[in-house]
This record gives C-alpha cells, sequence and structure tokens, in this order.
C-alpha cells in the first residue's frame, strides 16, 4: 500500500458539510482514498511521496458534466462562427462525418489534458456519432492513459434528414445496433463500485435527431445496470422548442417525461428555456442539469435559470460543452462564467463566489452519483487540485480571500493535480502524456478535416 502526505497548504479548502478552510493544512492518503485532513503538524510525519504545498490552495477536483472531446479538432471552424445552434449544426455536421478512430482518440487527449490543466479530476464526455471507424473505445483508452476518473456516454443519433431530423443520414445509426452496442460497452466496460475511473453511460442527442423509440429503449436499458446514468440536451434553444411542438405537440420536457428520461440517474445539459413548473419537475424527480455558459452565451441561446433551479432543489453541475461551441475547455474558467452569467441576469449579490466553486465540484459529484468525490474528507476519494496563489494574477486576491480568488481572479492551470492518490500534474506539468506531439497530429488532422468542407455561401456572414 503506497502513501501520500500533502503538507503546508496556504489553505485547503475542504468543502466538506462545515466548510472547512485550513490554513497551514494538508492530507494524507492511503492508496486512493484520503485517510486524514486537518493540520500538518496533526498528520503523520512520513510517506512515500511527500508534496510541500506552501504557497498552493488545496481543494477538491473539479466536475466536468458535459463535453463533446472530439470537437477539439473543430475550434473557431470558419462559418460556424457567428450562428445559432440549429445553423452552428447544419455548418459542422458534414465535417464531423470527417473523424476517424485516430481522430476521437487524439482529440479526447487533447480535451482532457486542457480539462485535467484546469482542475478537473472527473469528466463525462457525451460521444454522439460514430462515422468510419469510430469507437467508444477510443476515447476509453484515452482515460486510461491520461488517469481521468471518466464517464464515458455512448451517444448515438438514430433520425436523418429523410425522416424529419437534422441529422446528414450518413451520420446516423441503425437503432437495433445503437442498442445492442450500448449493452456491449456496458457489460465490457462498466464498472459500478465506489472509487470506480470508468463507467459508462448512455446518450442519445437531442429530441430532432433520435426517435421516441430509441429515447425509450435507452432508458430502460440503463436502468437494467447499476450506476448506468443517462444523459441527453434538452430545452437548450428556442428552435428546439418549436419543433417540440411541431412534431411531438409537447414541449421538451414533457417529452422527457413521456419518454422516461426524468429521474435521479438522469441529467439534462443546458436547460434554459424552463418554466417554473419544468424546474419544480426536476427537483421533485431528482432529474440533473450541466449548465454551460459559455457555450450558451457563444451560440446566443440564452440564460439557464440556475438560480431558480438551485432555489428549487434541483442538482445543478457544470459542463465547459463541446470545443466548438466554447472553443476552450477551461472549467474554472467556466465556473467564474456561471457566477457572472447569473449576476448579469439577477444582480451582483444574487449568486456567490462559493455557489459557483460548489456547482463545478459538489453539483458535479452529485449529477454523476458520486459520493466518494467532491469534498475532501475521511474516506473520500484522493482527488484533489492545487492553485498556486503566488502569481501575478492572484496577486491581492489571494491575500484577501484565496477562494474567491480561484474564481474572481485569473488560473492559467493548476500547479498540482492528484486523480485517485496519483499525482498526474506537478509544478504545472502534466506527467502522463507528451503534449507537444500530441498537439502537432491533433492540428494536422484538424486542418485535413476541415479543409474538405469549404465554406458555403449561405454561411458567409456579410
Amino acid at each position: 500500500m503506497s502513501t501520500l502526505l500533502v503538507k503546508n497548504a496556504d489553505i485547503v479548502i475542504t468543502l466538506d458539510d462545515q466548510g472547512r478552510k485550513l490554513r497551514g493544512g494538508g492530507l494524507f492518503v492511503r492508496d486512493n482514498v484520503i485517510e486524514q485532513v486537518g493540520p500538518s503538524e496533526a498528520l503523520p510525519a512520513e510517506a512515500d511521496e511527500v508534496i510541500d504545498a506552501t504557497g498552493l490552495a488545496v481543494l477538491p477536483g473539479l466536475v466536468n458534466t458535459h463535453h463533446h472531446f472530439f470537437q477539439s479538432l473543430f475550434r473557431a471552424v470558419p462559418g460556424a462562427q457567428d450562428h445559432g445552434l440549429f445553423d452552428w449544426l447544419v455548418r459542422l455536421f458534414p465535417i464531423y462525418g470527417e473523424v476517424t478512430a485516430e481522430a476521437i482518440y487524439l482529440s479526447s487527449l487533447t480535451a482532457m489534458a486542457e480539462l485535467i490543466l484546469s482542475g478537473c479530476t472527473t469528466s463525462s464526455d457525451h460521444l454522439y456519432l460514430y462515422p468510419n471507424d469510430t469507437s467508444l473505445e477510443a476515447q476509453i483508452r484515452a482515460a486510461g492513459e491520461i488517469g481521468l476518473r471518466f464517464h464515458a456516454m455512448r451517444g448515438a443519433m438514430s433520425l436523418g434528414r429523410s425522416r424529419g431530423g437534422l441529422s446528414p443520414d450518413h451520420l446516423v445509426q441503425d437503432e437495433e445496433h445503437i442498442l445492442t452496442d450500448c449493452q456491449r460497452l456496458i457489460e465490457t466496460y462498466h464498472d459500478p463500485a465506489p472509487f470506480s475511473m470508468l463507467r459508462v453511460g448512455l446518450a442519445p442527442c437531442t429530441p430532432f435527431t433520435v426517435t421516441k423509440t430509441l429515447m425509450r429503449e435507452t432508458a430502460r436499458l440503463a436502468r437494467a445496470y447499476p450506476q448506468v446514468r443517462l444523459h441527453t440536451h434538452v430545452a437548450e434553444t428556442m428552435d428546439e422548442e418549436v419543433y417540440c411542438l411541431r412534431e411531438f405537440n409537447q414541449r421538451p420536457a414533457d417529452y422527457m417525461v413521456e419518454v422516461g428520461w426524468v429521474g435521479p440517474e438522469v441529467w439534462w445539459a443546458h436547460s434554459i428555456f424552463l418554466n417554473r413548473d419544468e424546474i419544480r419537475l426536476l427537483a421533485e424527480t431528482g432529474t440533473g442539469v450541466a449548465h454551460c455558459p459559455s457555450s450558451n452565451m457563444r451560440l446566443g441561446s440564452g440564460i439557464c435559470p440556475v438560480r431558480e433551479m438551485l432555489d428549487a432543489g434541483v442538482k445543478v453541475s457544470i459542463g465547459v460543452d463541446g470545443s466548438a461551441s466554447n472553443d476552450t475547455g477551461h472549467l474554472l474558467n467556466e465556473a467564474r462564467t456561471a457566477v457572472l452569467l447569473q449576476r448579469v441576469k439577477h444582480g451582483a449579490g444574487a449568486f456567490s463566489i462559493e455557489e459557483g466553486l460548489d456547482l463545478a465540484i459538489r453539483g458535479g459529484a452529485a449529477v454523476l452519483g458520486r459520493a466518494e468525490i467532491g469534498t475532501l474528507a475521511v474516506g473520500r476519494a484522493a482527488d484533489f487540485i492545487g492553485v498556486n496563489l503566488k502569481t501575478l494574477a492572484m496577486a491581492g486576491g489571494a491575500v484577501h480571500d484565496p477562494l474567491a480568488a480561484l474564481l474572481l481572479c485569473r488560473v492559467d492551470r493548476v500547479d498540482l493535480s492528484v486523480i485517485n492518490g496519483r499525482v498526474v500534474v506537478r509544478h504545472g506539468q502534466l506527467l502522463t502524456i507528451d503534449l507537444e506531439p500530441l498537439i502537432t497530429r491533433h492540428n494536422e488532422l484538424a486542418a485535413e478535416f476541415v479543409s474538405r468542407h469549404p465554406v458555403p455561401e449561405r454561411f458567409k456572414l456579410v
């Protein structure tokens, strides 16, 4: 059994139920579990590995609950920079059809590296298209190599344009194949045990890319296995609401109820256009939400009613969303943006810094059903980060209030990241993979794929 001692942190922000903040504190870890949290002088004097955290704020790792890793290949694509969701998708769908297993693997490593360096220790990903030789295994391999705690969501599209959907027909899959593959992936890779590094979930893409039958059957399949969760996009735009009213004579939330997509094992992405009764439905059923503020602003979609959701008792978390609609995967900055966006809507006193940090950590743990992460406490997973408080960007702010400075000031990258008891980032450097050749090959593929699809006239703004 290996041990790890982290000591002399400027502050340990536990996010436990008592909200303890320990000046000069630390942690003692045995294997992958926290055994002690407290003042450094009260911790064991020796361990197999000792980290002096002087100058750092140590806090639980952040949890990302909505992403599309493959989209790191498609940041800032011309013709997709100044459009709302539907036109943005129409521009990008043909390019998405180029991706290969290599592209999924490399883009996943790229997105995971960016997340880890921004404080994330657990992430889900929603991979909803499978052209060419792609499969979810490419992402699973990447997560294992880089050391991220991972919820791999097997997404799907089955409703092509010829049948009234938005997806090109060549990107959709047969529903029997989808369900068979979902079952195979669960039975092969899903680990429901506490402290699991890999869980598999099911995630049909949207109401306008899959059928009612697939939604119902996916929910039925997921609920036949322990800890298999369900995820999809809901109420992201007014265009989606118009589509659901036209096709189903229902608002998106009512449609989700009909197909069995509410409950504590379910979380929705975005959920901007919900009324008071629908928010109450989420709270009463235990259905969670992934709030994606930067993507919602980038696409002009709207502002999620996070304040109203939290006041009603809804589980709310943070997602960076796909890099083609956010163009960055900086999770700590996403929490900052969430706070500022709620203040734009409700006023400066309506949303606290502590609430923003809580969304990105404890909120994410709750949405993913991971009781063992999200706080620094005895018996919890050894998932934590250290942020350097002695940087230029933190000067002054970290002196007055280090917790507030984490969100109000700028954190370029974390100095330390420990995931499942393993040191993954030290002195701001990712230890598990070599970034330079990864970025080089990633960029070669990105250029190759987009070059085959020049900007059509309809996407050129004048």
